[in-house]
């Protein structure tokens, strides 16, 4: 069985990671996985990217024409919005490489035209990343629900027409891919929920397999030698947030975050608690978070981030939206409980008050309070450790994630 993934980038980004961590765990299990990319960051020869310099350019210049449309809307939000309307070389190398199966994954950024995944004639697979495959562009909906229907009048546009942008792409892909025969899979139960109740795909099979970690990669590290390494105070607690792009993408929730350790600075616990940032460098002025705050950069690979996570004493994920969480799934792998909303893809990660707490959406208040119940009480913070680490073991391994998808190619084939 060779099976070919189709992702934008391997390494650049939480669903690139997320894409190649499957292709390891399948080729552990001897199954025949390539990836086709846009953009090849690791020196693997089973990752397939352009190779002639003309085709590397062309790449990369696409990411900056496909985004051209919308500059007609001057109104528009500082968001991620694909349109996708660029021709590809996809197809040609889909026939050279001769796959049993496509899965695809997060094709975004003017890699894969829409129009060309109603050509595959090979089963097909599409893993959700995001909300993208049914939407007309955007890939976080925030409050809006016009993907239920034909999109139009797009909030993030700034657009109050029902014909614009977003309406024209939901139509390309409503009608490109009215006969092809579409197997989803979602990370969370959440994200399903959203795709089921989409008019793109409210008849579709949607599978739910949450994203899988290497937990030799991902496992607890002594704290002190952590801190150590990290140059981190060994006399505090220690408050963990991060993202790509973690202060500056709304989504992230860092505009929620700020208020609620301000607020917890006003407490006893002004001399007991410290900040760390991952995911960006320290700014030239630092925003206050009533805390002093240690801005760690960004980190690509598995080993530093097992010890970001050890060296901390509680992750927060203040996400308005997540498709899954994946930063959630590693801190509890290393042992670290995780404070989140009680909303979207994080529900399926975060027990509440067994490896972390679940605040309501999206009450700062409470969110503080949640931060307070994990850190006040040793004893029920050692429970909650093991619980985390123990949620992964249980749940979000590479190995079950690999086993299950295994088990859905074969069904998927013996189905033909």
């Amino acid at each position: 069985m060779k099976i070919l993934h189709i992702s934008t980038s391997d390494t650049n980004g939480g669903a690139a990671r997320a894409t190649y961590r499957l292709h390891q765990g399948l080729r552990d299990i001897n199954l025949d996985s390539q990836i086709l990319v846009q953009e090849k960051l690791k020196n693997d020869k089973t990752v397939i990217a352009p190779e002639i310099r003309l085709h590397q350019g062309i790449a990369r210049a696409k990411i900056t024409f496909d985004a051209l449309p919308q500059k007609l809307y001057h109104q528009r939000q500082e968001s991620l919005f694909s349109l996708q309307w660029l021709p590809d070389r996809v197809i040609p190398r889909l026939n050279a490489i001769n796959p049993d199966i496509i899965h695809l994954h997060w094709i975004s950024v003017g890699f894969m035209q829409i129009e060309t995944i109603g050509k595959i004639n090979r089963p097909l697979i599409w893993t959700l990343h995001d909300m993208w495959p049914f939407t007309g562009g955007c890939h976080c909906t925030g409050e809006c629900d016009r993907y239920q229907v034909s999109c139009g009048k797009c909030p993030q546009l700034g657009s109050q027409k029902n014909w614009d942008l977003s309406h024209w792409t939901w139509k390309r892909k409503a009608k490109a891919w009215k006969n092809s025969r579409l197997t989803l899979v979602s990370p969370s139960h959440w994200l399903a929920e959203c795709a089921s109740s989409s008019s793109l795909f409210k008849d579709s099979c949607i599978e739910i397999i949450p994203h899988g970690l290497d937990i030799q990669k991902y496992k607890p590290i002594d704290k002190k030698l952590a801190r150590k390494l990290l140059d981190l105070p060994q006399d505090k607690q220690l408050i963990l947030f991060g993202a790509i792009k973690p202060t500056s993408d709304k989504n992230k929730g860092f505009h929620l975050l700020q208020p609620a350790l301000q607020n917890l600075s006003q407490s006893d616990w002004q001399d007991k608690l410290e900040v760390v940032i991952f995911g960006v460098s320290q700014p030239e002025n630092p925003p206050d978070l009533g805390f002093r705050s240690h801005y760690l950069g960004s980190f690509q690979d598995d080993l530093s981030l097992s010890l970001v996570y050890s060296a901390a004493d509680v992750m927060i994920v203040p996400s308005l939206q997540e498709s899954f969480g994946q930063t959630a799934s590693e801190s509890l792998a290393c042992g670290t409980p995780v404070v989140a909303f009680n909303a979207t893809g994080l529900k399926d990660i975060v027990s509440h008050q067994i490896n972390g707490y679940l605040a309501k959406p999206y009450e700062v208040e409470d969110l503080k309070q949640g931060i307070i119940w994990v850190l006040e009480n040793p004893e029920r913070y050692q429970k909650l450790s093991y619980y985390s680490r123990q949620k992964v073991e249980q749940e979000f391994t590479i190995e079950i994630q690999a086993q299950r998808y295994l088990n859905l190619y074969t069904e998927i084939l013996r189905d033909l």
